[in-house]
């Protein structure tokens, strides 16, 4: 993308109010960013071009590149979101994006010995047969699976982590040493922008990209109120297989997986329980499989339509959202298991409300109703 393009583009995502589905509804609209921000720019304050042009040199010195949506190089499956991000900034090994054969894992930040264990060994015998681990770089089983993955091939095992901050802020920080490995090993990618700190609201938003990235999800480890069970969620809808690792049925950190296990997600002991489903073998070259796995899982016509007359029906799903909310407000998380909904579609209708000055976030995460809002609701 010419860099006049790539300016106006982090212009828009980076204007207050604006996230992925303002931003492709404006683009649509006005057919052009600029055009966009020009219209913006009589209603608002938009993200000055000086601005992105000192993020796009400030990468640049960091050896951090941008995508967009438009270019090569973002990948065909993360298109398929309808909050996809306009923008990926990405660290380190930028071919990974093309890696034919992916899989997520995912779970509790306060993890048992057992749990992390079981995450690592999963992560080494799936990367040494071929397979790149997705994961986020939290606490637990997301650092236990990266540290496997990077173990395998002689220590030299690559891993892709997606971060809920800028992809030059290393959170939590005690993971400094693993993200500094990643960035030489592997490939750390974010939506946000640079020297963007952690928020609540950040995370759950980042594992739509973790699912949507790889061809399944393996969860390991997650209580019935986990954002990992949003993630196997994401990954259900967007036509992905889902694995998880049972545990004991009185462990709070096994319930979320074992309630995966009853509602169909595969049983999963050891790498090749994964490695069978997906219909490969220890033995099978990259090349054998390559075919077979770039293929793409979208969303069938019959979803597309539901997910079609959900978009329609504005108005009943704004008031229903609305009064869960209520006047007393609620957190993002708790919403979307309320509603019982597609969780992309809760989080982008989330965002339309905002800009329609409805609701407001607090803390990241916490939504609560604006006076326009309250009164919807009266």
């Amino acid at each position: 993308m010419q860099e006049n393009k790539l300016i106006s583009w982090i212009q828009l995502i980076k204007t207050e109010g604006v996230g992925p589905v303002s931003f492709y509804k404006l683009l649509k609209q006005y057919g052009t960013a600029q055009e966009a921000l020009t219209y913006l720019s009589t209603k608002k304050q938009v993200f000055s071009a000086l601005q992105a042009k000192a993020e796009i040199k400030n990468a640049a010195k960091q050896n951090i590149s941008i995508i967009t949506f438009e270019d090569e190089l973002y990948p065909r499956n993360l298109k398929e979101l309808n909050d996809a991000p306009p923008i990926l900034y990405l660290k380190g090994n930028v071919e990974l994006l093309k890696y034919p054969v992916t899989l997520a894992i995912v779970g509790s930040r306060n993890a048992s010995v057992n749990g992390r264990k079981m995450a690592s060994h999963i992560a080494y015998d799936l990367t040494n047969a071929d397979v790149l681990i997705i994961s986020g770089m939290a606490s637990g089983i997301d650092s236990a699976a990266h540290k496997g993955a990077m173990y395998a091939k002689n220590q030299d095992g690559p891993t892709i982590a997606v971060l809920g901050t800028g992809v030059d802020v290393c959170y939590p920080k005690e993971n400094l040493e693993l993200y500094d490995q990643i960035a030489r090993q592997g490939l750390l990618i974010s939506e946000y922008g640079l020297s963007t700190e952690p928020q609540a609201s950040n995370f759950p938003r980042r594992n739509r990209i973790v699912s949507a990235l790889a061809m399944g999800t393996l969860v390991v480890e997650a209580s019935l109120n986990s954002g990992s069970l949003i993630t196997a969620r994401l990954a259900l809808e967007q036509g992905k297989d889902v694995f998880a690792v049972p545990g004991s049925p009185i462990e709070g950190r096994s319930k979320g997986a074992n309630k995966l296990i009853k509602e169909g997600a595969y049983l999963t002991e050891n790498a090749e329980d994964i490695l069978n489903t997906l219909s490969l073998n220890y033995n099978q070259t990259l090349k054998t499989y390559q075919n077979k796995s770039l293929q793409i899982k979208p969303l069938d016509n019959e979803k597309k339509q539901v997910i079609n007359v959900q978009k329609e029906n504005v108005e009943t799903d704004d008031i229903q959202i609305l009064n869960i909310i209520g006047r007393s407000g609620l957190d993002q998380d708790d919403l979307i298991r309320s509603l019982d909904q597609n969780a992309q579609s809760v989080m982008a209708k989330i965002t339309e409300l905002e800009i329609q000055d409805l609701i407001l976030r607090k803390n990241g995460s916490f939504l609560t109703l604006t006076k326009q809002g309250l009164r919807q609701i009266s």
